[in-house]
């Protein structure tokens, strides 16, 4: 049996490989082509829950497989959405509720929660007001056929110059915000669609008027890229998650060392402060491992736990791929010691064997001779 350092190192070095092995699996081929026909056809939030196919889907996408039978939770927590800080699901203390609720917000997109799409729909009803505002009939041919143009083409678009080439839609996107393509700064504008809404200081957080972040949140090509247009959380978004928890599940019925450390590095570009990890048993278990901590250190006083991980390691370091990628060696190699996957080899051969898949292998011994805090 392969050590947990290089079952871990075969799946990771080639994540889309390794997931398009687990989405040619015949089973999770017909879940996955059965909720992709389905899931636009749900229009509420009764019929969400009710087709408990669909809806044992979704849950697993979001790691929630364990609650998909709480109906009653889930239907509180969809019915009061997100946008509120108070609602049910922001304030329960696993945030996966609240990314799901906001992945199928029927709370703030009705009958079009499973469609919605920032660049379509939004767009298009703020054009409608806007065409009010300006003194036209939202009903007129004119409006309509602006509209049934937009929602059209605005898929094929894949980039700011593919939007800015195009002046009808270019015309449309930028009225529906109340901006006037005639007189706004071109370079403006693309700098302001290129640079998103994510970070506080892009230039379209910056502008007085915040009509360019509505823009720039609508047309999202930062964080989208060639999706922007047609991203729909509960479609694709959602299979690609539940192709990612299977691939863990997979990995973890053989060694759940490779499990846990496949979480933690889909986990990690979120993870902000040493409080979100210890909010999460998985990801704290394996930053105890790395550190060598026994899993009695979990029963210290919280404040003391995170104090002790910031001593130890740079938490920005999560967000650097080569020294994730480092952190994660040093977990895998550690949890093999604690979990040897075969029976130990003497220290004497180690050192005269050639790599070896079992024990603690010489590339195991190798790569941990490399780690450093």
């Amino acid at each position: 049996m392969l050590s947990t350092y290089l079952s871990y190192q075969l799946i990771a070095k080639d994540i889309p490989k390794s997931i398009a092995r687990i989405e040619q699996q015949p089973t999770v081929d017909r879940d996955t082509q059965y909720y992709l026909a389905n899931v636009t056809k749900v229009k509420s939030i009764d019929d969400f829950v009710k087709n408990d196919r669909l809806f044992k889907y979704a849950m697993k996408a979001y790691g929630l497989e364990n609650m998909d039978y709480a109906k009653a939770f889930m239907v509180k927590a969809l019915k009061e959405g997100v946008s509120d800080p108070n609602s049910f699901a922001n304030k329960l203390t696993d945030k996966r509720y609240a990314q799901f609720v906001r992945a199928f917000n029927f709370a703030a997109d009705g009958a079009d929660a499973t469609v919605y799409n920032p660049a379509q729909q939004p767009v298009t009803k703020n054009y409608a007001m806007q065409a009010e505002i300006a003194g036209l009939d939202p009903d007129s041919d004119y409006v309509k056929g602006e509209t049934t143009y937009y929602l059209a083409n605005i898929t094929k678009v894949k980039s700011v110059d593919d939007l800015m080439s195009n002046d009808r839609l270019y015309t449309y996107a930028l009225a529906a915000f109340g901006l006037d393509s005639a007189t706004e700064d071109k370079d403006l504008i693309k700098q302001v669609l290129g640079g998103g809404v994510r970070d506080p200081d892009s230039v379209a957080n910056k502008q007085t008027n915040k009509a360019y972040a509505g823009l720039a949140a609508a047309l999202n090509f930062e964080q989208y890229g060639a999706n922007a247009t047609t991203y729909v959380p509960a479609q694709q978004p959602t299979v690609d998650k539940y192709l990612r928890q299977t691939l863990e599940e997979d990995a973890g019925q053989t060694n759940e060392g490779v499990r846990l450390a496949l979480y933690f590095q889909r986990k990690a570009p979120d993870i902000t402060s040493w409080y979100d990890v210890l909010a999460d048993t998985a990801l704290a278990s394996v930053a105890r491992t790395a550190l060598g901590l026994p899993d009695s250190f979990a029963t210290a006083d919280v404040d003391k736990q995170a104090q002790l991980f910031e001593q130890k390691l740079d938490i920005k370091d999560f967000t650097d791929p080569d020294k994730l990628s480092k952190f994660l060696t040093r977990f895998t190699s550690m949890y093999e010691i604690n979990h040897p996957t075969s029976a130990a080899v003497t220290s004497v051969s180690v050192l005269f064997a050639q790599p070896t898949s079992v024990g603690i292998s010489t590339d195991l011994m190798m790569a941990m001779q490399q780690l450093k805090f």
